[in-house]
């Protein structure tokens, strides 16, 4: 059987991490000593809606590891583009031996709801408690139940929520290693696709 011209022009990369966007999130903890920490996290996202839970997904080496099974809860925040280079930073050093808020000009606020800090910069903040953990190789996935969402007025738009142009999310590619940010709205979710309904389908 002839393939088809669309597998004919794919070329096989082998199993890669490249779900496109992935998140650059800002997970918040505080360690043994009470002293605020934070560290940039790729591997995560929205996995239910109700209840509403986030992952992330974190090496047990990372000084975070330890501190979210031991408070119960984390945050996330979700840079914008401006916040590149500390983003950066507190990906690539430790806890254990930097004070990575100061160093990067990051203002660890105490989170209302759970025994977290948050990054005051990021124009978008969840709150989250630890509800599940599973370990699946070289990271374990860190389920959070999504408390509150925190948002500067600054970037919601008409309907009170957060307008992507407005928080400007800093958008990681595992190909290559590099930070993007996101492009002009092309249309609205769950309303586009309805031109391909035909009849009472809908």
């Amino acid at each position: 059987m002839k393939k088809s011209q669309a597998t004919e022009t794919k070329r096989s990369l082998g199993p890669l991490p490249l779900i496109y966007p992935l998140p650059a999130l800002l997970v918040g903890s505080y360690d043994n000593a009470g002293k605020p920490n934070v560290m940039t996290a790729a591997w995560g996202g929205i996995c239910c809606s109700e209840p509403l839970c986030l992952t992330v997904s974190v090496r047990p080496a990372r000084w975070t590891y330890d501190a979210v099974f031991e408070r119960k809860g984390f945050t996330v925040g979700i840079p914008s583009e401006d916040m590149m280079v500390a983003a950066d930073y507190v990906g690539i050093v430790s806890g254990r031996r930097y004070d990575k808020f100061s160093t990067a000009g990051l203002t660890p606020v105490r989170s209302d709801l759970v025994d977290a800090p948050y990054v005051a910069e990021c124009p978008v903040v969840l709150e989250c408690a630890l509800t599940h953990t599973l370990e699946l190789g070289t990271h374990t996935m860190l389920v959070g139940r999504v408390l509150d969402v925190k948002a500067d007025a600054a970037c919601l738009g008409p309907d009170n929520l957060p307008d992507p142009e407005k928080v400007r999310p800093l958008i990681f590619s595992a190909a290559g290693g590099s930070y993007h940010g996101i492009g002009k709205r092309l249309g609205k979710a769950h309303s586009v696709g309805k031109a391909l309904i035909k009849g009472d389908e809908e």
